[in-house]
Parts: structure tokens; sequence; C-alpha cells
């Protein structure tokens, strides 16, 4: 780097190129995180290649929307990797047999079950970028008081990921109860005038309680690696879910 610019040089050694795709190695210095694999739609060879290349430079890979077969194909390279068929995520860890260090606290929330595998993406995407989780599934408010049971488990978390879909309720009423951010995911669950998410989309954007921030669509990894940047702050400055 001379006089604050970056060479071109300097920039092709940050990422790795493979014709079909340019692996971004860099990005864990840069940010935290290392690259994830979004598996749908790849090609089972390209696929291959990018898992093995990020394992290669991290000695870990997570993968998302991944389908049971291209799980089945990466084993054959991978026999450690895990599988969830719920949320569709691919784990390839570090090792298996040593639990990896979870910090702080990130609660979970989804409104009902059909919510569950975009709440499982979060939790799951949390954990492997290593944050406690504490699911609290089945809390929708059309029966508010299976909420109202969890507000001390809500409270003592760094954050809290609110899952709805239908009207997306979920996440205004939990930005009058606790005193955390609130990561709210519209889900494409619900009847037709919900038009695959939309309605809960524009609930949750519309919202009048305070604290509350919406991502995509069905979007649980995106809510997952919020929720992880969010705890580790408040762990680095706080006591709160240490």
């Amino acid at each position: 780097m001379i006089d604050g610019k970056t060479s071109s040089q300097e920039a092709s050694e940050k990422f790795e190129d493979l014709g079909f795709a340019k692996l971004d190695t860099d990005r864990k210095e840069r940010t935290g995180f290392a690259e994830v694999v979004f598996c749908q739609g790849k090609d089972d060879s390209f696929l291959t290649q990018i898992f093995k290349k990020l394992f290669e430079k991290n000695g870990e890979v997570l993968g998302t929307r991944a389908t049971e077969a291209q799980a089945e194909l990466l084993k054959k390279t991978f026999p450690d990797l895990t599988y969830d068929k719920v949320s569709r995520i691919i784990r390839i860890e570090k090792s298996q047999k040593e639990k990896k260090e979870q910090i702080g606290k990130i609660a979970v929330c989804c409104a009902g079950t059909a919510d569950i595998p975009v709440a499982e993406e979060a939790a799951q995407t949390a954990e492997f970028f290593g944050s406690r989780v504490e699911r609290i599934y089945d809390v929708g408010v059309s029966g508010i008081h299976r909420l109202l049971s969890k507000t001390p488990e809500l409270n003592s978390a760094n954050c809290v990921v609110a899952v709805a879909g239908m009207e997306g309720a979920l996440a205004s009423v939990l930005g009058g109860l606790v005193s955390v951010p609130i990561i709210a995911v519209p889900t494409s669950v619900g009847y037709g005038a919900s038009f695959n998410g939309l309605s809960a989309l524009l609930t949750m954007l519309n919202s009048c309680s305070n604290g509350i921030s919406v991502v995509n669509i069905d979007n649980g990894y995106g809510a997952g690696y919020l929720a992880t940047q969010i705890n580790r702050l408040a762990v680095n400055g706080s006591t709160k879910g240490k």
C-alpha cells in the first residue's frame, strides 16, 4: 500500500482466482469472519473446489442453502462434515472432537414451528462463528403468554433474533419487551396475502417499536452474522451474557 492506496498486485494477493470463482481469502483478516459458501445452484465440481480451497485457508467452512445431495458429495472429501436438513447448513469445523468456545448470548426466537428452518439457519450460523445461542421457538403472538414466560431469558441476551412469517408481529412485540437490539427476519411462511414474506417484511420495516433492524426474507444467515457482530461487541464491552 502506497499513500493509502492498494496496488493491483496487493489486491490480487488477497483473493484466490479459480477461474470460475474468486475466493476472498483475506476476508477473515478484514472482517473477523471467513467467507461463507452459498451452495444453492452451484455446480458439483465448483462446489467441491471452493470448499477445498477455503478449508485449506481457514481450517473450517460454513455452507448455507445446501441440498442433501451436495452434503453427500462433499462428505467424500470431508468425512467429518455435518449437515442439518432443517436449516440446510453444512459445517466443516477444525475438530469435531473439540467443542468450539461459545461466548456471550444470542436469543433466537421464532413465531411458529414452520419458521424453524430459518431460525436454525440463524442459530447455527451464530454458533459456527462462536456465539452461544438460546433457542426460544413457537412463541408467536397468537399465544403471547408463551413469549412472556421467556422474558428473563430474553433480557439476559446481548441481542435477539426474531423470526416470523404471516404478518410478522413478533419483532414488534419483542421490541416493547427487551432492552437489547432486535434483528427481525421475515419468512415466506403464510397464506396468499402474505405474498411469500412481503407482508411480514413490511410489518417489520414499519414497526413502531424501537431498536429493530430487518434483514431480507428468509435470510437466517444474515441475521446470525449480524447477531454475532453485536454479541462480540457486547462481550468486549460489558458483562452481560458472559
